[in-house]
């Protein structure tokens, strides 16, 4: 990790919304963002449609087409009372997914920002197919907002497992310390089936990570925890140390499906958080 990732500013941020109670959260997460990092700030909402209803039925399509209208001029409405500029995205189809992640490859998104469930999310019960299917296959990294979330103000806890996953994770943690200046808790779970060498090596992992934020000025301790399951170790210390962000690996993109690409660590994470969580690919 270099000083320089450390320091960068996110420069553009992508704000999905549905305008739905599971997306409030992220809204005031990401302008509250956007004006901390004097980032551009572009918000996305979808209008659910395909070829066939909008020739058959265009004023459905209308009505919905206006309801997204409506959800972006809150959205400016919120993000002008705090002297940040918005450029408003409409976009059509069938799956919200595709087009957030579209449109962050097409915007050179440095982070996305989302509720952790929305409308389309009755698949997954905790945490929602779209959130899952863009925090798998985004470019960027992706912060997952649940209800009641807010931008951090009091620590960010990273979780590691020593992996180059952890590696890009450490990174964008330290970025955020900076921003946010606040410290870090790092993390290493292990669970009672490991032996005496896997969890030597949580400790290194550990180590290695509080090294990295030490020599880039960041105030950080770190520690081994033993838990049930590693997520389980994860959301317990959070609430010990008071985080109020959890920074997570993600495993990168590739042809897999979205519950590999993401981990089924990082997904239970986001599931059970309280906080907002952040997902962050591998360079």
């Amino acid at each position: 990790m270099s000083d320089a990732s450390a320091g960068a500013r996110l420069e553009r941020i992508l704000l999905a919304t549905d305008g739905s109670e599971h997306s409030a959260a992220a809204v005031d997460v990401a302008i509250d963002a956007a004006g901390k990092c004097s980032s551009r700030l572009d918000a996305l909402t979808m209008v659910i449609s395909n070829p066939e209803v909008e020739a058959i039925a265009p004023q459905i399509v209308a009505k919905a087409e206006m309801r997204a209208r409506d959800i972006l001029d809150e959205v400016e409405r919120k993000a002008t009372a705090k002297g940040v500029a918005i450029e408003r995205l409409v976009r059509h189809g069938q799956d919200p997914g595709y087009q957030i992640i579209r449109q962050a490859e097409k915007r050179n998104a440095d982070l996305i920002v989302m509720g952790r469930r929305g409308v389309r999310g009755l698949a997954r019960l905790l945490v929602g197919e779209v959130t899952v299917k863009v925090c798998g296959q985004s470019p960027c990294s992706v912060m997952v907002v649940p209800r009641g979330g807010r931008l951090p103000s009091h620590r960010i806890l990273l979780a590691t497992d020593g992996s180059r996953y952890s590696d890009s994770a450490a990174a964008m943690a330290a970025r955020m310390s900076r921003l946010c200046k606040l410290p870090v808790t790092i993390v290493s779970v292990t669970v009672p089936s490991h032996n005496d060498a896997r969890k030597g090596d949580a400790g290194t992992a550990v180590a290695r990570a509080k090294e990295g934020l030490e020599r880039a000025g960041i105030a950080v301790d770190g520690r081994v925890v033993e838990a049930a399951q590693p997520d389980v170790g994860i959301i317990e210390t959070a609430k010990a140390v008071g985080a109020d962000l959890i920074v997570v690996g993600s495993h990168g993109r590739s042809g897999l499906i979205e519950k590999v690409l993401i981990g089924s660590v990082s997904e239970r994470v986001l599931g059970a958080a309280t906080c907002p969580v952040m997902v962050v690919k591998s360079g």
